[in-house]
């Protein structure tokens, strides 16, 4: 499903106030062959997937100094996104990411942009991210077949976005 479908009868409220859910978070990621494709046309992560766990690993630094004592220093931030849940094979998203050039892939070649907001008030980031696929197909006989991904910043720190209803961007 491409950003725009899923947004087409959605109008965020910039001024919501409330409790928000998982469900109300979007993630979608460009799977287009070229890697520049309107962030409209990005694939949501959505079907099959069970869990999304969005999660900001810190760099800190620890020093000790003089009748102070020790003290930390945030020096950068390690956006990642581990994506987990049942294969389904024709979702855009994970057709994207369990291709071959995908999964075998390195470097620029895994490199992506995204977007990541609250679906309630529109507002998040976009920024670049690597593509890194541990697991195409596990599980016990009989069952789903999991996959496990993961998206991991690349480049420049992620921007802050907020979605238009307007535009798409």
């Amino acid at each position: 499903m491409k950003l725009s479908e899923l947004m087409a009868d959605r109008t965020p409220n910039p001024n919501y106030e409330g409790f928000v859910t998982n469900d109300d978070f979007v993630l979608a990621v460009d799977c287009s062959e070229n890697g520049k494709a309107d962030v409209d046309d990005y694939a949501v992560v959505q079907l099959g997937v069970t869990g999304l766990d969005a999660n900001l690993n810190p760099v800190t630094q620890d020093k000790t100094y003089i009748r102070a004592g020790q003290s930390t220093m945030k020096t950068g931030n390690q956006r990642s996104f581990s994506v987990s849940g049942d294969k389904y094979a024709g979702d855009e998203f994970q057709d994207f990411a369990l291709s071959h050039a995908v999964m075998y892939g390195t470097g620029s070649a895994v490199i992506r942009g995204y977007v990541y907001f609250n679906i309630l008030n529109g507002k998040g980031e976009k920024g670049e991210a690597s593509i890194i696929v541990n697991s195409d197909g596990s599980g016990s006989a009989g069952e789903s077949a999991e996959v496990d991904i993961e998206i991991r910043k690349a480049s420049a720190q992620p921007v802050e976005y907020t979605y238009s209803a307007s535009t798409g961007v």
